[in-house]
């Protein structure tokens, strides 16, 4: 006989991910942890074309919100005790498991807990807030997609096995968002677009704090009348030292 290393899982308890709804606080356990995850962060630019150019040029207008995305699975036919959920759940996945095909447990009744995640709560008027919890991850946002793909099905046409394709989109109070000042300072030069209702001295109030700096603006864009700017134009702000 072979002796070797004891299984740590068979005395740990396998750790799920949990999803827990905020306004409700139900935690939703997944019924077998991703083989992977990816969190995924972007940056948006504008294009301005430039006349007679090669190329645009571009400039920084926001950062944008992390994304969470994973592929789930889901598993009635077969599952056994390994599975997540309540200790009920466990229990009848483990039963049924063992039975008959035609007694096999319908796999949406656990997929549509995800899937509804992104039906829109009456009270709040928007999806719920959530929170992905597994481990070092630790996310809260909402969820955007949810693709369901059904891959098995017993003698009846019911489907037993499935994986959910999910895209979970990060949130952040705006209490939270104030406090992240760009890092920005009258002595860095920088550039803008030109927007609807824009003037001189209001990029100047806006970049340097004062109205009268609107002269240093137009000088440094060759602006002869501060009155006519065009709305999708890059304007200069020069550094003041």
């Amino acid at each position: 006989m072979n002796v070797g290393i004891l299984n740590p899982n068979a005395f740990i308890p396998l750790e799920k991910m949990c999803i827990t709804n905020q306004a409700t606080k139900k935690k939703i356990y997944v019924m077998y942890n991703p083989e992977s995850y990816v969190q995924e962060r972007g940056t948006k630019y504008s294009e301005s074309p430039g006349l007679a150019s090669n190329m645009p040029s571009i400039q920084f207008v926001h950062g944008m919100s992390e994304t969470l995305h994973m592929e789930l699975f889901f598993d009635t036919y077969s599952a056994t005790a390994a599975v997540g959920g309540s200790a009920m759940d466990i229990l009848t996945l483990a039963a049924t498991g063992l039975g008959p095909a035609p007694l096999k447990l319908d796999v949406r009744d656990y997929t549509s807990q995800i899937y509804d995640l992104m039906i829109i709560d009456s009270s709040t008027h928007v999806p719920p807030l959530l929170k992905i919890e597994w481990s070092s991850l630790q996310f809260e946002g909402h969820l955007v997609n949810c693709s369901q793909k059904f891959t098995m099905f017993n003698q009846l046409g019911t489907p037993v096995r499935a994986t959910l394709d999910v895209t979970f989109k990060q949130y952040m109070k705006p209490s939270k968002i104030a406090k992240m000042k760009p890092n920005e300072s009258p002595d860095t030069e920088k550039y803008r677009t030109v927007s609807q209702g824009d003037a001189l001295w209001s990029f100047s109030s806006r970049e340097y704090g004062q109205c009268s700096q609107w002269r240093v603006i137009a000088a440094a864009n060759g602006i002869a009348n501060p009155r006519m700017l065009n709305t999708g134009d890059v304007i200069k702000l020069p550094a003041l030292k």
